[in-house]
């Protein structure tokens, strides 16, 4: 189903690659974080090109919420504690400084760029509200405990003030036109200084891999570092009127944002592939608190999720000099393509930038989720059944809400048809099975 966003706007097309082509940096993925390191690049008078498998914006940037903010639920509180102060530091400033890069943007294009304070709200705990604001306060932020104005009982919010929210691809359109774009141009294989692709190689000197969940599984270990979950939004039209934008701190909690004349509520997800909330969960929801709303329309998003809960952004691994990537964005991930971009940026022309380590995807493997990938991953190999994803040989499970094939491994989707959806998986199902074969995940 279309998001608000993409019945809101119109992108700019692209024509496919022709032919052999050379550049100094390739681009690999035309969702947000690649549109902002192509700009980025240009902008700094870098010969660049990016390439599209599909249309621009098509996967997650089109179905996001669409808030930029550094409040990414409660953070702060546990980078102090397990990573110290200067890395906690380091993660808002970072964040702070992507809000500041869009509010210039912003400036010179017309996509509804509107400030919004930014709330964590507890249905259960004031204590855990109170250690984060105290944690954002000595970080130099002006957070403060409140009693949130929403129509449901709460134990509080840490409000975070002048953050903001915008329409994606408003924004994108504008930014994309003059860029150097080629689209339903898949890439195939990597190697050094060289991409295959379905209509030609690119020659680059630099690679930059931002196609969400990264594709190349010899280099990186990105398939134990990773995983994927959905989320689902509803648009609801005549809700009263919400100022700010609020998520709960708790997994599986709901998020809130207005846009307009609608409200944008969101939630009801999972890891992808494995049983979780749905649209009617959402549905649900809204009756309760919203009863006089009524739905204009339902997306849903999907988001990569790392050990320790920061992105990988860097070096694609330790023996890819000339590769790179940002991956691992959680639900944060529009003002985290702005820090990966700024990043990425400084990576490929070989300048410094203080939040290399931070972001680093070599950092330790070391962390329970690890050992919770490589299980699940391990169950759905040795799971008698079909189909299998072409990405690892995972068993797929159907996923009767959005009617598609899940994988519970990397979270790769497919349609009843067998299409690709959502990558690590770079091909679709050789051989798709019959509808009447689907059974409940």
């Amino acid at each position: 189903m279309k998001s608000v966003w993409q019945t809101t706007s119109s992108l700019p097309t692209f024509p496919p690659l022709e032919g052999d082509r050379k550049t100094e940096i390739l681009v690999i993925g035309g969702g947000i974080a690649g549109l902002l390191c192509t700009h980025f690049l240009r902008e700094a008078g870098a010969d660049c090109l990016l390439l599209e498998a599909n249309t621009i914006c098509g996967g997650t940037t089109g179905h996001t919420t669409a808030k930029i903010t550094a409040q990414h639920g409660l953070v702060y509180h546990r980078l102090l504690r397990q990573k110290g102060e200067s890395a906690a530091r380091q993660y808002l400033e970072a964040n702070l400084a992507a809000l500041s890069a869009y509010r210039s943007l912003a400036q010179t294009i017309d996509c509804d760029f509107e400030e919004q304070d930014s709330f964590v709200y507890s249905l259960t705990s004031r204590a855990a509200l109170e250690q984060e604001a105290a944690a954002l306060r000595r970080l130099g932020a002006a957070a403060e405990v409140v009693s949130p104005a929403l129509p449901f009982p709460t134990a509080g919010a840490v409000r975070l003030p002048s953050q903001a929210q915008f329409h994606p691809l408003k924004f994108l359109s504008a930014l994309a036109k003059p860029l150097p774009i080629r689209e339903h141009t898949r890439v195939q294989a990597l190697e050094p200084g060289l991409a295959h692709t379905n209509l030609g190689s690119v020659r680059a000197q630099k690679i930059i891999v931002a196609t969400h969940f990264p594709f190349l599984n010899r280099h990186g270990s990105y398939f134990l570092k990773l995983y994927q979950q959905r989320s689902y939004v509803l648009a609801l039209k005549g809700a009263p009127p919400i100022s700010g934008m609020y998520v709960d701190e708790a997994q599986g909690g709901f998020s809130l944002r207005p846009y307009g004349d609608l409200l944008l509520l969101g939630g009801g997800g999972g890891r992808t592939g494995k049983p979780y909330g749905s649209w009617e969960q959402l549905s649900s929801f809204a009756r309760r608190h919203f009863p006089q709303a009524e739905e204009a329309s339902r997306f849903a998003a999907q988001d990569c999720v790392t050990l320790d809960g920061l992105p990988y952004i860097g070096p694609y691994s330790a023996s890819t000099p000339w590769l790179f990537t940002a991956t691992g964005f959680g639900k944060w991930g529009i003002t985290t393509s702005m820090a990966a971009a700024r990043l990425l940026t400084d990576f490929v022309q070989g300048r410094p930038n203080p939040y290399a380590s931070l972001f680093s995807p070599s950092r330790s493997l070391f962390h329970p989720q690890l050992a919770a990938n490589a299980l699940e991953a391990t169950a759905n190999l040795l799971t008698p059944t079909v189909p299998r994803c072409p990405h690892m040989g995972c068993a797929l499970k159907y996923n009767p809400e959005e009617h598609t094939w899940d994988c519970p491994c990397h979270g790769s989707r497919f349609a009843e048809d067998g299409r690709l959806l959502d990558n690590p998986a770079n091909r679709p199902l050789s051989h798709p099975p019959k509808k009447k074969a689907a059974e409940p995940r």
